[in-house]
């Protein structure tokens, strides 16, 4: 429903980029429909015609962000990849995602949305679990995964380990940020799971991956 109202409208996706760009400016709570549409220059009529409230319009916020990153992961996950390097690719991706991530916006999400808010963050979570069991049998295929791998198991701790490093609440330390948690729970992932040959080809890559999150830091 969403994806057709969305992705056939150029000058919805326009106004949605629009409304990001207020909400990690202002907030979300600080923002009223009015103060949406006078800021973005367009009718209250011209922004009911898309949303129905504020909360229609934060939902279709999130389904709007859900497929932009299936786009770009559409990008990445070929045949012409192996299990890890579709893995390496897209933790490069989420490594540049959290570097725009605002916890504000989190916090504010929780509080004041929390219905929408979970619902997306299942849907999120499902649909990561779904993604990484289709790597691990991919790399299974490959012989650069073990065999003997309980597919589900391991697609569900992967899951838990990512909620688990958003967590703020059960953070290890103040001085470890997400990015450094991702990288040690992604290169324990790949140990844990990989043969000889995959350990062999992940070695390689890690280099590269390092040298790749320097140059964002830089620019």
């Amino acid at each position: 429903m969403y994806g057709e109202t969305i992705y056939n409208d150029l000058k919805f996706q326009t106004i949605l980029e629009g409304i990001v760009k207020l909400f990690y400016e202002f907030g979300i709570r600080n923002l009223n429909m009015d103060d949406i549409s006078r800021s973005l220059g367009i009718s209250k009529k011209t922004l009911y015609h898309y949303v129905k409230s504020k909360e229609d319009l934060i939902e279709k916020l999130f389904y709007y962000d859900q497929m932009k990153w299936d786009v770009e992961m559409a990008r990445i996950i070929t045949d012409d990849l192996n299990a890890i390097e579709i893995l390496v690719q897209v933790s490069i991706k989420v490594f540049e995602e959290m570097g725009r991530f605002n916890p504000q916006l989190t916090f504010e999400l929780k509080k004041y949305y929390e219905p929408i808010f979970q619902q997306f963050m299942v849907r999120k979570q499902n649909h990561i679990f779904s993604q990484i069991s289709k790597n691990i049998e991919k790399g299974i295929a490959e012989g650069l995964y073990r065999s003997d791998i309980n597919v589900g198991l391991v697609a569900g701790l992967y899951v838990r380990n990512l909620v688990m490093a958003h967590n703020k609440d059960i953070c290890i330390s103040e001085d470890i940020s997400f990015e450094q948690l991702f990288e040690v729970m992604f290169e324990n992932h790949i140990r844990a799971i990989s043969t000889p040959e995959g350990i062999a080809y992940f070695e390689k890559r890690k280099s590269e991956v390092i040298e790749s999150k320097k140059n964002i830091h830089n620019l």
